[in-house]
Formats: structure tokens, C-alpha cells, sequence
């Protein structure tokens, strides 16, 4: 976060060219913002603000946070999500406080793609900023929303779903019209049934149960 304070400005020669000071964030007036999609999460023990003799304020804290995110899981595994985080601040009408990015959506995606190194499911793929004002109680906010947009690696349940279930279907077909006696049959059919019931119990343990339509490989 970065503000101006116009009663905090000073001319650096009269204090031994000092041009900026780390405060206690309780020492001045910060601006509250919150996190509207934030199901939990902790934050930083930072308390403290950087003050250059311009009057210009700057405070870095860092959030680890979990958010809700409606899923659309109809072409799991091969999905893309997207998921909003949107800050405001509710205390202060849009005449006392306005929020304005800093960076442009292409800066942020670079950022976040530089941060964002883990080698998981998910793949970072674009990140767009939208600013809004948001009515409540006659009054109107600004409200900043972060877009991210997620695309899934399929490549770990092609290996353990999607290639085990297609084996075994076409095992049951080859079973089903080969050259063999009945008894033949339906002993390997009874082990098919079995197999295709423990590959839907692991699919029913994995997929997400936040969607409105069932993925297609579950059904």
C-alpha cells in the first residue's frame, strides 16, 4: 500500500539529509482494507510503515489466505478455473477514500508468475484487475477485484483415472464377445464390477462437491 500524508513532509537538510523513516504503523492514520472472499487465513506480524520526507507512505504486509471459489469441474480434469480477490475498504465512502492500482494486469502477471513456482496441480495462466464502485447503505466503495484464472494439470489423473477406467472397459468388451464359456464370463465380469467400483470410490474421494453439474468422467 502506498498514500500521501501531507502533514508529514519535511525538507531533509534540516535533519542531516535523513529523507525517510520506519514508524510504527499505530503512529499514523493506514488505510483498513479487507480480503471479501477470505475464508481464513494469518497475517503478517509486520507493524511497521516507511515515511519519506515527501510525505509518502508505504507498507508491505504479506497474507497467507484461503478464499472461496465456485467450481466448475464439468471438464475435470481438463479445467480452468477462475477465482476472484476482491479488497475494499467499507469504513470510508468513495468521497474519503479512493483505491487505485499501482501496477497494470500485465505488471501483476508477471509478478505473480514469478512467485508462483510450485510444481502442483494448478497452472497460473492470467490475471486481470477490475476497479468498480459498490453500493451499500447509500453510500458507495471502491472496490478493486483481482481475476485469476487457473488451468489444471491433467497429467496425474490420466496416469491414476482416465487410463485405468479405459483399460477396463475395453477389457469388459473384449471379455464380453470373446470365445469363451459363460462361467468364463462372468467370473471376469464380477472382477471388472469390482475394479470399476474401487476407481469410482477414488473418484468420488478427488473431485470437488462445489458444483452445480457433475464432471463428465463421473458420470
Amino acid at each position: 500500500q502506498e498514500w500521501k500524508n501531507t502533514f508529514a513532509t519535511w525538507d531533509p537538510q534540516d535533519f542531516c539529509n535523513i529523507s525517510q523513516v520506519v514508524l510504527p504503523a499505530d503512529a499514523y492514520w493506514s488505510p483498513s482494507i479487507f480480503i471479501l472472499e477470505r475464508a481464513n487465513g494469518e497475517n503478517s506480524n509486520l507493524d511497521y510503515i516507511t515515511v519519506k520526507h515527501n510525505g509518502s507512505f508505504n507498507s508491505t504486509q504479506a497474507f497467507q489466505v484461503t478464499l472461496t471459489c465456485s467450481l466448475m469441474i464439468l471438464k475435470f480434469p481438463f479445467d480452468t478455473q477462475m477465482c476472484n480477490l476482491t479488497i475494499a475498504s467499507f469504513l470510508y465512502p468513495v468521497t474519503d477514500f479512493v483505491m487505485k492500482t499501482r501496477r497494470t494486469p500485465a505488471e501483476m502477471m508477471r509478478d505473480s508468475q514469478s512467485f508462483f513456482l510450485t510444481d502442483g496441480e494448478w497452472k497460473f495462466t492470467n490475471l486481470s484487475i477490475s476497479e468498480y464502485l459498490e453500493g451499500l447503505n447509500e453510500e458507495k466503495f471502491c472496490v478493486v477485484t483481482y481475476m485469476i484464472s487457473m488451468e489444471r494439470r491433467p497429467t496425474l489423473y490420466i496416469l491414476n483415472l482416465i487410463l485405468p477406467t479405459c483399460a477396463l472397459y475395453l477389457l469388459d468388451m473384449a471379455v464380453l464377445f470373446g470365445p469363451i464359456s459363460l462361467e468364463q464370463k462372468a467370473s471376469f465380469q464380477i472382477a471388472i464390477t469390482v475394479g470399476s467400483s474401487m476407481l469410482a470410490v477414488i473418484l468420488n474421494d478427488i473431485l470437488p462437491t462445489s458444483s452445480n453439474k457433475p464432471p463428465i468422467i463421473g458420470t
